[in-house]
């Protein structure tokens, strides 16, 4: 990392605009899965569980949406009151449980899938499929540089050590 740079750089308003983005996104899902009563982590959860049939545990599911494991038992609790998943015994391990779509999640998700698809596309607009692609690679790195910067601000973090007398401000 690069230190004493005292203004931004070229590539700042990059990570701006991605930041806009990234919030433009969320928002508009937020948007779009109103109309089935879902937030987009709950469509994550659907979409996670669809494309694997046999279910996964919490903890993958977290892993998977990275995402605390006590936020995804609020949401998992949330789709479960609702009938579209199951918690079910795991084969592997008597403390866990594994998390499946029920029928009328599968028939959900079904149904959303095609218009979410359809929305998809629609974001890039006129952006090259092969355009698209190479984005992907490179906000790829961006990403994996943002994780070891982050790994090693944490690696260099500082523990706070209250002295008597010091007051939590």
């Amino acid at each position: 990392m690069t230190v004493g740079i005292q203004q931004p750089g070229e590539r700042y308003a990059a990570l701006i605009e991605l930041l806009r983005t990234a919030e433009a996104l969320w928002s508009a899902s937020r948007v779009f899965f109103e109309r089935w009563d879902l937030s987009p982590s709950q469509f994550n959860i659907l979409n996670l569980l669809h494309q694997q049939r046999e279910g996964c545990s919490q903890v993958q599911l977290s892993r998977q949406l990275i995402m605390h494991r006590s936020n995804v038992t609020g949401l998992v609790d949330r789709l479960e009151a609702r009938g579209l998943v199951r918690r079910e015994d795991s084969a592997t391990d008597r403390r866990a449980f594994n998390v499946v779509l029920t029928p009328a999640g599968v028939a959900l998700i079904v149904q959303i899938l095609p218009q979410y698809y359809a929305a998809a596309e629609t974001v890039w607009g006129d952006l090259p499929p092969e355009r698209a692609r190479q984005l992907v690679a490179e906000l790829g790195q961006v990403s994996s540089n943002a994780t070891q910067l982050a790994a090693a601000a944490g690696a260099n973090a500082k523990p706070i050590v209250k002295t008597s007398g010091q007051h939590g401000e």
